[in-house]
């Protein structure tokens, strides 16, 4: 009937309810979603349909995306230049890439590390960050007004200290001086960790910690103007702790934060050791 009326099957169940439940209905659902978009800074339609289904609406992320399209709640985000903080043009020994066709199945079996840099008003400081590549959670991170080697130690001091992982970890980073000086391998060594370093120019290896760098800037960092590096670090620690790790849902994930989908892996398994990492091959079932 609706393809010989030409009418969508969606009006028409929509001329079947009564117009005055369906403005109430579409009145709360804006509410909701705009609710949703002011809890959770700069989601997207499709986390902000996820999110609204776990509160136990069903919607249709194509709604959702219309809705916040009239309300104007869809971000637009610009790009910008970023300079280049990895020199690897030094006489240190570079490691072999072990993670590049490794999968983690449980925490604290591959770490992924990275510097970026963040412009305040007058100078530039940069940013340290230590990631769990099973869960997407950052273990450890610090901030400095000068990329060295200690920025670096510290964060991976910070996240050797709440985690306290097993002999066997793989520590992944790109090629910089600063994961490469002897300071910062003898610290991997001494906690039996296995150093692992990128190919040259292939920034994909890394991927997973440069997407949180991305998030870091587009959520937290271009929307704010900071007055000093103390005001930044406050605001650093308050979205990384209380909104990216606890909070933040993760498409990769399954719509789950790394918190959650952490307690969730860890209930699900039935033995003391977990499961050993797996190895990926293109064309792995040909092979």
């Amino acid at each position: 009937m609706c393809i010989l009326a030409a009418v969508s099957r969606a009006g028409y169940y929509r001329f079947l309810s009564p117009s005055a439940d369906t403005d109430e209905e579409e009145s709360r659902l804006r509410d909701a979603i705009q609710r949703a978009a002011i809890e959770s800074r700069h989601y997207g339609y499709r986390r902000i349909a996820q999110a609204l289904r776990a509160q136990g609406w069903e919607v249709n992320h194509k709604r959702v995306a219309r809705v916040m399209r009239e309300d104007n709640l869809l971000a637009i985000r610009k790009r910008r230049f970023v300079p280049q903080t990895t020199d690897s043009g030094h006489d240190f020994e570079v490691a072999l890439n072990v993670a590049r066709r490794l999968i983690p199945t449980a925490i604290d079996q591959l770490w992924v590390a990275d510097i970026t840099y963040v412009r305040l008003a007058q100078v530039d400081v940069f940013l340290a960050v230590v990631m769990d590549a099973f869960s997407r959670r950052i273990v450890g991170w610090n901030l400095a007004p000068k990329i060295t080697t200690e920025l670096a130690l510290i964060a991976l001091g910070n996240a050797i200290e709440s985690r306290q992982p097993a002999p066997g970890l793989i520590h992944h980073s790109d090629r910089g001086v600063q994961y490469a000086s002897v300071a910062y391998v003898d610290m991997l060594l001494l906690h039996g960790m296995i150093p692992s370093m990128s190919r040259p120019g292939n920034p994909y290896d890394n991927a997973k910690c440069e997407r949180f760098m991305k998030t870091l800037k587009q959520e937290e960092i271009r929307c704010r103007q900071y007055r000093d590096i103390e005001e930044l670090r406050t605001n650093i620690d308050a979205f990384i702790d209380r909104y990216y790790n606890a909070r933040r849902l993760h498409s990769a994930l399954g719509y789950l934060s790394p918190d959650e989908f952490e307690k969730r892996a860890a209930e699900s398994t039935t033995t003391e050791i977990p499961p050993a990492p797996r190895l990926s091959f293109s064309r792995h079932k040909e092979i």
